[in-house]
């Protein structure tokens, strides 16, 4: 679903893809199965000026933005970073219809079992672009 979430439809729930730790309810907001460090603006964006001799550093203000960051509570992985006002819960960012998914896995998985002897397809969320792989033969 991410680079670093999956979900398991059999589970129904969000895995970490980097250690397969169980996090959340796939019908739920992820982020509430991960750690969450609420950090100050200024550790990530420094003052242009100095904060002694002036109110606008060209730095977000502590008191107006947090930047929250989620990490995998097993390995630690940063799955997500968003940018909020103090104290506002995690955004519900992403959601997924679980039934149409199912619906449509079971369809796949159909697909592939009708062709025995094959190797079936990775279904882990890997996505191709159209850009291809292939490389040029060397030239001598």
């Amino acid at each position: 679903m991410t680079e670093y979430l999956r979900i398991n439809l059999d589970s129904e729930r969000w895995e970490c893809r980097r250690c397969d730790h169980d996090i959340a309810p796939a019908r739920g907001n992820y982020k509430e199965g991960l750690l969450v460090y609420n950090r100050d603006p200024r550790e990530i964006h420094k003052p242009l000026l100095d904060p002694a001799k002036y109110d606008y550093t060209y730095s977000p203000n502590p008191t107006w933005c947090r930047i929250l960051e989620y990490y995998c509570p097993e390995c630690g992985t940063m799955v997500e970073t968003e940018y909020t006002v103090p104290g506002h819960p995690p955004t519900h960012d992403i959601e997924f219809d679980i039934d149409a998914l199912k619906a449509q896995w079971s369809k796949r998985k159909e697909v592939v079992n009708r062709n025995p002897g094959k190797e079936p397809p990775k279904l882990e969320g890997h996505h191709h672009h159209g850009h291809s792989h292939a490389h040029a033969p060397a030239k001598d």
